[in-house]
């Protein structure tokens, strides 16, 4: 799926609940099934920035494609990483740096979470596309 028919897929299945409490609800089941971190990456290298809670991100490719993993403490912060990872990993490098992900407003997450845990998605987001730009630098000196 491209990056644009995931976000879709995220806006749909926001639109099934009818209040907040759903949507959070939602996001910690989200947060519940990100797929474990490899301790050996929770590095002091890998946490992000930014971020009010601790967030680990790791990023590596396999052929031509840029692929994630994260974790967090915060079980809230885990189900907002989790939809960054479902939308931008197993991508190329380039749709990464381009992609304009517009399902954070479409949600209406910008307007709901804390100003804290906003500036926390948005620095994963720019950790993402940082990674994303130096795997592309990368391939450019092959």
């Amino acid at each position: 799926m491209t990056i644009k028919e995931l976000q879709e897929e995220i806006i749909e299945d926001f639109g099934l609940f009818d209040d907040w409490e759903g949507k959070y609800e939602y996001i910690i089941d989200l947060g519940k099934s990100l797929p474990k971190m490899a301790d050996e990456h929770k590095t002091e290298e890998n946490v992000i920035k930014g971020c009010q809670s601790l967030v680990w991100l790791n990023a590596y490719t396999k052929e031509g494609k840029v692929y994630f993993e994260a974790d967090s403490e915060a079980i809230i912060v885990k189900g907002l990483v989790s939809m960054l990872l479902k939308v931008l990993s197993g991508h190329k490098a380039d749709e990464i740096l381009n992609a304009d992900l517009y399902f954070i407003e479409k949600v209406g997450l910008a307007g709901h979470l804390a100003q804290t845990r906003s500036n926390g998605l948005a620095s994963m987001v720019k950790q993402m596309k940082m990674y994303a730009l130096a795997f592309t630098s990368q391939e450019l000196k092959i």
